[in-house]
This record gives C-alpha cells, sequence and structure tokens, in this order.
C-alpha cells in the first residue's frame, strides 16, 4: 500500500500524506473525463460549472497557470506547495466558520485534530470519514463541505474581500445625517406638540359653542312641534268622538236586526233538532246492528246516505234563508235608487235613516252567504273524510226519495225539511260561488206523503 507514495516526487512522509494521496488521485479522476492521464483546461472549466455549480470560469487559471494538461504527480506536487497545505488546525477552523459557515462543527474539528493536509479527503468525499470520524451526519452540510473543501484544495484558499475604507466613509457620514435628522425632528415634534394642544383648545371651544346652538335650535323645534301635536290630537280626539257615535248607532241597528231575525230561525232549527234526533236514534240502532255482525252492514251505508240527504236539505233552507236576505235588502237599495231619481225623493232620503237600514241589510246578507259558503266547505270535506273511512260511496246515492222509501216502511210520520220556492230568480246568489264544480245533488220538496224532485228548483252544486 506505501509503493503508490514512493513513485511521487515529492514522497509521503506519513498516513497523512498517503491519505491526501489517495484522495487527489480520486479529485484527479473525476475531473479528467476522458481517462488520458491529464486534467486539461475545459475539464476544469467544465467541472467548475457543472460539479461546482459556479459561474467563475477563471478560476481554473490558478489551477492550471502554464501546464495546460495536469497528471496526478502535478496535482500532488502543487498540493504539497500551496498555502491550503500547510493550514493548521485554528486555520481550517477558521476556514470552516468564514467560508463554509458551519460553526457548529468546531468541536468535531479539533477533536480530530483536523488540518490543511486533511482537506483533500474531505474533497474527495471519502467513504464515511466525515459520518464515522467526524461525526456529520446531515446530508446538506456533508454536500457544501465537499465543495468548499474542492475549491479550497484545487484553486486556493477563498479570497478575502479587501477593506473598502470609502463604505466606512458613507457609512459615518449617513450616521451623522440620522442622529441630526433625529434631532430636527425631534424639536419639530415638540413644537408641533405645542401647537396642536392650542389647536385642539380652540377646537374644544368652537363645539361647545356649536352645541349650545344646537340645543336651544332643538328646544325651540320641540315647542313647536309641541304646540303642532296638541292641535292634531284635538283633531284626532274629535274624529274619534264622531266615529264612536256612528258606530254606536250601526250596532244599535244591527242588534235590532239580529232581534227580528231570531225569531224566524228558532222554529226552523226546531224543526231541525227534531229530524236530527230522529237520525240519531236510527244510527244508533243501526250502530248496535253493526257490533253484533263482523262486516260492515249495507244498511248502514243507506243510513249515512240518508244522513247526507238530509243534511243537504238543511245547508238548502239555510242557503235560502241567504239568498231572501240578500233579496230583501236588494229591494230596499231599489227603492231608494227609485227615490233618488226625483228632488223630494233625494231630501227624504238624504234625511232619513232608511239608508244605514238597507247598507246593515246588505252587509248581514253577505254575512249569512259567507257563513253558508264555510258550512258548504266543511260539510264537503267531512263527507269525503267518512267515505275514504267507510271505503264506500255516500254522496253518490239513489236520492232522498228512494232511500226514505227504503229505510222508512211506513214513512208518514217522517217529517223531512221544506225549502220554499223564490218568487223570482235571485242574482248574485250563492250559485255564484258553485260555478266550477258539477252539479251532484238535486233539490226535493218532501211533504208527509214522500219526497219528489221540484221542476222548478234550480240544481244546487254540493262541494
Amino acid at each position: 500500500s506505501h509503493y503508490p507514495c514512493l513513485t511521487v516526487m515529492p514522497p509521503c512522509m506519513g498516513d497523512a500524506d498517503r491519505f491526501s494521496l489517495e484522495a487527489l488521485r480520486v479529485i484527479h479522476k473525476q475531473l479528467d473525463d476522458d481517462n488520458d492521464g491529464g486534467i486539461e483546461v475545459n475539464e476544469s472549466v467544465e467541472f467548475i460549472r457543472e460539479d461546482m455549480k459556479q459561474q467563475q470560469t477563471n478560476k481554473h487559471s490558478n489551477l492550471h497557470r502554464e501546464d495546460q494538461h495536469i497528471t496526478v504527480e502535478e496535482l500532488w506536487k502543487g498540493w504539497k506547495t500551496s498555502e491550503v497545505h500547510n493550514w493548521t488546525t485554528d486555520d481550517t477552523v477558521q476556514w470552516l466558520k468564514e467560508s463554509v459557515e458551519l460553526p457548529q462543527y468546531e468541536r468535531n474539528f479539533r477533536d480530530f485534530r483536523f488540518n490543511g493536509n486533511t482537506l483533500p479527503r474531505l474533497a474527495a468525499n471519502e467513504p464515511s470519514f466525515m459520518s464515522g470520524q467526524l461525526k456529520i451526519l446531515d446530508q446538506r452540510h456533508k454536500q457544501k463541505l465537499n465543495l468548499k473543501a474542492l475549491d479550497a484544495v484545487l484553486f486556493g484558499p477563498p479570497l478575502r474581500p479587501q477593506h473598502n475604507w470609502m463604505k466606512d466613509f458613507v457609512l459615518m457620514v449617513s450616521i451623522v445625517i440620522g442622529l441630526g435628522g433625529c434631532w430636527f425632528a425631534y424639536i419639530q415634534n415638540k413644537s408641533s406638540k405645542v401647537h396642536m394642544s392650542q389647536m385642539m383648545k380652540d377646537l374644544e371651544s368652537l363645539q361647545s359653542a356649536e352645541q349650545s346652538l344646537m340645543d336651544l335650535q332643538g328646544r325651540l323645534e320641540k315647542a313647536q312641534e309641541e304646540n303642532r301635536t296638541v292641535a292634531v290630537e284635538k283633531q284626532n280626539l274629535e274624529q274619534k268622538m264622531r266615529d264612536e257615535i256612528s258606530g254606536a248607532k250601526k250596532e244599535s241597528y244591527r242588534l235590532r236586526e239580529l232581534r227580528q231575525g231570531a225569531e224566524c230561525e228558532l222554529s226552523r232549527l226546531k224543526y231541525a233538532e227534531e229530524e236530527l234526533v230522529q237520525v240519531r236514534m236510527a244510527l244508533k240502532r243501526a250502530e248496535k246492528e253493526m257490533q253484533t255482525e263482523w262486516s260492515v252492514p249495507e244498511a248502514l251505508q243507506m243510513w249515512l246516505q240518508l244522513t247526507h240527504e238530509v243534511e243537504v236539505q238543511y245547508y238548502n233552507i239555510k242557503k235560502h234563508s241567504a239568498e231572501l236576505q240578500l233579496t230583501v235588502a236588494k229591494e230596499e237599495a231599489e227603492k231608494i235608487k227609485k227615490k233618488r231619481s226625483s228632488v223630494f225623493g233625494t231630501l227624504h232620503v238624504a234625511h232619513s235613516s232608511s239608508l244605514d237600514e238597507v247598507d246593515h241589510k246588505i252587509l248581514e246578507a253577505k254575512k249569512s252567504l259567507s257563513e253558508v259558503t264555510a258550512c258548504l266547505r266543511e260539510r264537503l270535506h267531512r263527507w269525503q273524510q267518512i267515505e275514504k273511512l267507510c271505503g264506500f260511496p255516500l254522496v253518490h246515492n239513489s236520492g232522498l226519495p228512494s232511500l226514505t222509501a227504503t229505510l222508512y216502511s211506513d214513512h208518514s210520520w217522517v217529517v223531512m225539511p221544506r225549502v220554499s220556492v223564490p218568487p223570482y230568480p235571485i242574482a248574485g246568489g250563492v250559485d255564484d260561488l258553485d260555478e266550477d264544480t258539477p252539479p251532484i245533488i238535486p233539490q226535493f220538496t218532501c211533504t208527509y206523503g214522500g219526497c219528489h224532485r221540484n221542476a222548478n228548483t234550480p240544481v244546487r252544486v254540493v262541494k
């Protein structure tokens, strides 16, 4: 292993030189791309650009000088005479701190007694040297040490920049100017604070005067608003009193009409209640019979159909009553309209209370019609739900005469509701509400001998 040391000049002097020579052989092989035993200029330039990632191509002159073809022996001779070869441990530590900028490894270098003659081992990236002996494990730090060591071994120590006295002069002048500027700014700031304090005092006095003016103006506006409010409240109170008097008159008229209509309705409701009692008794009997059997008897369907038809007749009675109210109201309105056609009639109408009474009758008629309409919608929804629960048709049936003849074998005692026919057609009645629904249940006029279809009675729509 010592044979290569004997073939070079100057010869190796120990293990350190032997390791350095082996490292230089590895470096020489890296630069010698064509393997002709020598390093040419173009190979040096290419190595600097591609491997060392530097653009300073004039560095190769430090390595070649006048020699355009450097062999291993020439590289060894140049290394032995270089400044870096003679670095001490302190020199290499200084290079580690300033050039490589890795001061954290100073203890590692000193423990190994690292000097200039050891640098080729870093430059050749000797296997396990940095990891095993120098205890450097970070891969980025290894790569940085390798590149810096190559630079120092091949091209000499890093150049130290010359001290620039001009920069020092410019820096001192800048410091003096900065201090003067700070002093000037302090003086100006102090002066501006005094002026600002005086200005704030003036501004506060101005704001105080403005606020007093606004307060005075607000009190003036408030007094004017109070005067206007008193006048408006007086007018509102007078109007409210007039409205209350008018409302009291209308209420007295309405109560008088209700008292007169209640007497007529009592007799009709009495007959209706008697009929409902009879239907309830029949339903209770049908319910008792149904409880004794598992299936729904056919009689229950007929009784429910009869109940529906009877309820339709009661609805027609209520509707007929509402239409009569509307007819009476329209007749009164026509009378007043005729009276107004003459001069004396106009004066008579203006000085009588008949106009208010007619208005009241019209409102009552409209109210009755709306109640009939609500009753109609509720009945339709209720019987639809009953049909869904029972599972058989109730609204579509054979008619009131057929049902009465079937369910009451001796039906001379049965009292059915009656609807009298109006003397003339009524415009604007409940029929206007039923234009979109096809007719389902006809109207019947029932007597003690049975029920029959009334030819003059228009077909009503059941919803």
